[in-house]
């Protein structure tokens, strides 16, 4: 009895084994060898190169890393190449960064000379996006030095350019220009004018902002439009273009700059390039109306904010709609100038959402692709489980127990770790809705200032104020944009904000910013807004109840691991100011404040430090109050 019972549950594996054989999906690639896997790497790339994001790619990547598992094949320093091209075009720096390091371990040999040396500034590429600069630039010495010694082709100008895009990320300008030279005399050297009129581009550009000098910026710029046109790049010579016109509107050439922007058009708009072409309307316009010609100006305008709405380009609309704004406020009309305001905030905002949302897309494609590794992973355990039937019932016992140990156990860990992610992202996503706040806020204060001047009929005051206005809200909107800026740049907005407040106030108050010389403004990074609301409360809650002019002092030193920042004014004191307020039947709690202390604790909690907010209620030796001090402990973020 026993032993019928045996061969029935053998006769059942067998079926079971023969049934799941024949469904088993056919591999997608026809042969197991390294050369196939090299030939769709090389689809892969070229379909990168030609989008920088596409399905087709993507496709073909999941069913070679399928193909691979399966397998058990060692891939290729190709493929894996491929693999960190992928990652890049998702913006995902890091996996990038791996697989490019695991491309480069395979042996010269396997690969060749040059396609290593094309490689390595690859890789050094993805090492600059991940913040490893000094890693950047030694990889990329060495590959010019190996690219000399072998008589390389193609790869000198690359590799210069690529050093210069590190040197400018480093802050370091002057070795960044002394890369693009070299890139421009070996790319002339090999007839490669596809890097001479990018080199060109970029020192333009550079020397827009660094020790700038009209005619070098118009040579650079023109060299520039006659590479494009050789080559018969259309969207890089409506570029070029566009760089030579601005270059010519800094200057203050306007009728050279006007005919510049208009002679981009003729290339811009048969290639149907919509950016260029919005942007290009746009600053005609801007032109128009410098030259005091306001209708041709509001054509201009219309034409720009027309196209950009084709693509959805909310960064033009929103900054001609400012530049509407400061017209009508410059010609008298408030009115407009008012609707143009709250026109620019409304498509500001709706550039910050959508770039928001467009991050909250990337982890979902990033979640799913995970998801999508674990059941390839879930897929060969069963192909192997399957494989170890046929050597006997006893060893298939064995090996089930096993796994489904090992599962049980994986299963735990990535719940742990998803868990682990979500959590990061909450905290991420917090954080943003915060500094979504903080704006708002800050932004509703300074447009009833404007509102003020208006209702007084003062035309100066109100022009000076939107001009001031307008620098501080592109301020914010670029800084906005990231969850941690240098220090500078959160200063010079502050220093924005106190002159509006001085302005707005009668100058009502005095203010000085100091900085410790040990702190590196451009490469310590602060979160963003983090100031501002305690310079606020002092001002409004400290200094503007007292009879006679205040002072309010910021100061910034550098302790073990933190930013101290102090923010004393000599007002009347937190306690006369709640009594003042409880006068008023006013019970106020500062919303600025109040959520920078939020965002504080979601530091604290992402990066495990203790840091914190001091209040300090200044007396004399009398016991009066003589103002406030709070001392902000501020992560340094790198």
């Amino acid at each position: 009895m026993k032993k019928r019972m045996i061969n029935r549950v053998l006769l059942a594996f067998s079926i079971t084994i023969l049934i799941s054989c024949q469904l088993a999906p056919a591999s997608p690639l026809a042969a197991p060898d390294t050369s196939r896997l090299n030939s769709v790497a090389r689809e892969i790339r070229e379909l990168l190169m030609n989008k920088p994001k596409s399905a087709r790619a993507d496709s073909l990547l999941a069913e070679s890393e399928k193909f691979v598992a399966e397998n058990k094949l060692q891939a290729t320093a190709l493929f894996n190449w491929a693999r960190a091209e992928v990652a890049l075009s998702a913006s995902d720096y890091g996996t990038a960064n791996k697989w490019a390091a695991e491309a480069m371990k395979s042996p010269l040999e396997h690969i060749g000379k040059q396609t290593r040396a094309e490689l390595t500034v690859f890789y050094a590429r993805t090492c600059q996006y991940t913040g490893q600069f000094s890693t950047s630039i030694e990889i990329l010495e060495k590959n010019i030095e190996f690219a000399n010694n072998n008589h390389l082709k193609n790869t000198l100008p690359q590799s210069f350019l690529c050093l210069a895009e590190v040197y400018s990320a480093a802050g370091k300008p002057d070795q960044s220009i002394q890369s693009l030279e070299q890139a421009i005399h070996y790319a002339n050297l090999e007839n490669d004018r596809v890097s001479a009129e990018n080199a060109y581009t970029r020192l333009g550009v550079f020397r827009l902002t660094y020790n700038r000098d009209f005619k070098t910026i118009d040579q650079y710029f023109k060299q520039s439009f006659e590479l494009a046109k050789q080559i018969g790049d259309s969207s890089r010579t409506s570029l070029s273009i566009t760089n030579i016109a601005w270059n010519f509107y800094v200057e203050k050439q306007l009728d050279s700059s006007l005919f510049y922007y208009n002679l981009s058009l003729s290339y811009s708009i048969p290639s149907q390039a919509y950016s260029r072409t919005a942007n290009a309307y746009g600053n005609i316009g801007t032109i128009f109306r410098d030259l005091k010609q306001y209708d041709h100006a509001m054509k201009s305008w219309t034409k720009g904010i027309e196209t950009a709405k084709i693509i959805d380009d909310l960064y033009t609309i929103s900054w001609i709609y400012n530049d509407m704004s400061l017209m009508a406020a410059g010609t008298g009309d408030f009115k407009n100038a008012y609707q143009y305001q709250v026109l620019y905030k409304q498509f500001s905002d709706s550039l910050g959402s959508m770039k928001f949302s467009k991050g909250l897309a990337l982890a979902r494609t990033k979640f799913d692709s995970d998801t999508k590794e674990k059941e390839l992973q879930l897929l060969s355990l069963r192909l192997k489980n399957q494989r170890m039937l046929i050597y006997g019932f006893a060893g298939f016992l064995i090996l089930s127990i096993t796994i489904g140990l090992l599962l049980l156990r994986q299963s735990k860990a990535n719940a742990k770790r998803k868990i682990s992610e979500m959590d990061q992202k909450i905290l991420e996503v917090t954080q943003a809705n915060l500094r979504q706040q903080m704006n708002p806020h800050f932004i509703f204060n300074t447009l009833n200032s404007i509102q003020y001047y208006m209702y007084k009929h003062d035309k100066l005051a109100t022009n000076n104020y939107l001009t001031k206005f307008s620098s501080l809200m592109r301020k914010i909107l670029e800084n906005s944009q990231h969850t941690a800026i240098p220090v500078r740049d959160e200063l010079d907005a502050l220093q924005l904000y106190l002159e509006l407040e001085s302005i707005r106030f009668r100058d009502k108050f005095d203010y000085t910013i100091t900085i410790d010389e040990e702190i590196d403004s451009l490469m310590y990074k602060i979160p963003t807004m983090l100031i501002q609301p305690y310079v606020e409360n002092a001002i409004c809650h400290g200094l503007m109840l007292r009879k006679d002019k205040g002072l309010v002092t910021i100061s910034l030193t550098l302790e073990n691991d933190y930013l101290c920042c102090i923010i004393e004014d000599n007002g009347i004191g937190r306690e006369a100011s709640r009594e003042i307020n409880l006068k008023k039947q006013h019970n106020h709690n500062s919303l600025g404040t109040r959520i920078t202390e939020s965002r504080l604790n979601l530091v604290n909690s992402f990066y495990g430090t203790s840091l914190k907010t001091i209040f300090t209620d200044l007396k004399d030796n009398e016991g009066n109050a003589t103002g406030t001090r709070v001392e902000i402990h501020i992560p340094i973020l790198t």
